[in-house]
């Protein structure tokens, strides 16, 4: 086994820092602030961090095959110009419920960003429940909504061979698989593949390594756990110094570095004493394995 290595990258904590995607071209780190309001990118060369300022909530950032980012902000989907900090609406969701709002989202293989709502929260991790729902948008800017009934819309990713799409609905405690069709973008037959132990806590962000397992942040677990999905057995488990951590990805030159997200709403004084880098951005090396190119959004 290689020796595990965990580092604080960041010098500011962020209050719900979430949704790290590499940007290979930038050699940086994108991520964002949800109730801070920021869409963040660390720059491995520099070791700076550029914040942008959003007037919503901003819950998720990826890639845009034609150049920038987009971004779920509040219930839309936006696209943001980086150099102008220009924010643009693509498509507004739960126009019927002002009180939800986006949470995780990524982009399929195919390039339609995947992205659901949850409602809102009473407290870190206390919504009120099944206000949420799971919608694609496609790259000719059209909108589906594949379900609704979700707490906590949350981590998602896909097989390598793109027929299983991953899911988190974090309330349930369960990282779910279904069938998937990458012609349509159609997803059926859930099931739960892993169910949380009491110790992990929540299940939070997720992503896929090289081999085809899926790595979960697991909120006010304090952890990383790496799963098998053929046999919903837990293979590994990452501690971290900070409780709640959010979301993780893969990155660096060769993707074999991981970057982990983590929060500091709902801690109160004595907490953020015991845990100074909540909040914080950390890097994990020595895993012994790498991830896989995030996927752009084509529209």
């Amino acid at each position: 086994m290689s020796s595990i290595k965990i580092e604080c990258i960041t010098n500011e904590g962020n209050r719900i820092g979430e949704s790290p995607v590499w940007d290979e071209k930038e050699s940086s780190l994108l991520y964002v602030d949800i109730t801070g309001r920021k869409v963040c990118r660390w720059s491995s060369v520099s070791k700076q961090v550029q914040a942008i300022s959003v007037d919503a909530t901003v819950s998720s950032v990826a890639l845009r095959k034609s150049g920038d980012y987009v971004i779920t902000l509040g219930t839309k989907f936006a696209t943001l110009k980086w150099k102008e900090q220009v924010v643009s609406t693509i498509t507004q969701v739960d126009k019927d419920k002002p009180y939800t709002r986006f949470n995780d989202g990524k982009v399929d293989p195919a390039g339609r960003y995947f992205a659901g709502t949850m409602g809102e929260e009473i407290q870190p991790a206390v919504v009120e429940r099944k206000q949420g729902a799971l919608y694609t948008l496609f790259s000719d800017h059209s909108v589906v909504k594949h379900f609704d009934q979700v707490d906590i819309s949350n981590g998602l990713d896909w097989s390598l061979d793109h027929k299983t799409f991953f899911y988190i609905d974090s309330l349930s405690y369960s990282v779910d698989a279904f069938d998937y069709d990458l012609q349509t973008g159609k997803i059926g037959n859930r099931r739960s593949m892993y169910k949380l132990e009491k110790e992990e806590s929540i299940p939070d962000g997720m992503c896929i390594d090289t081999e085809g397992k899926l790595w979960v942040a697991c909120y006010d677990g304090g952890r990383v756990i790496r799963l098998d999905p053929e046999t919903g057995k837990r293979l590994q488990t990452v501690k971290l110094p900070v409780d709640k951590t959010t979301s993780c990805c893969f990155g660096g030159k060769d993707y074999s570095e991981m970057y982990v997200t983590s929060a500091s709403d709902g801690m109160d004084k004595e907490h953020l004493a015991r845990q100074p880098q909540a909040g914080r951005i950390f890097k994990i090396t020595g895993l012994g394995v790498k991830g896989i190119p995030p996927y752009p959004f084509a529209g």
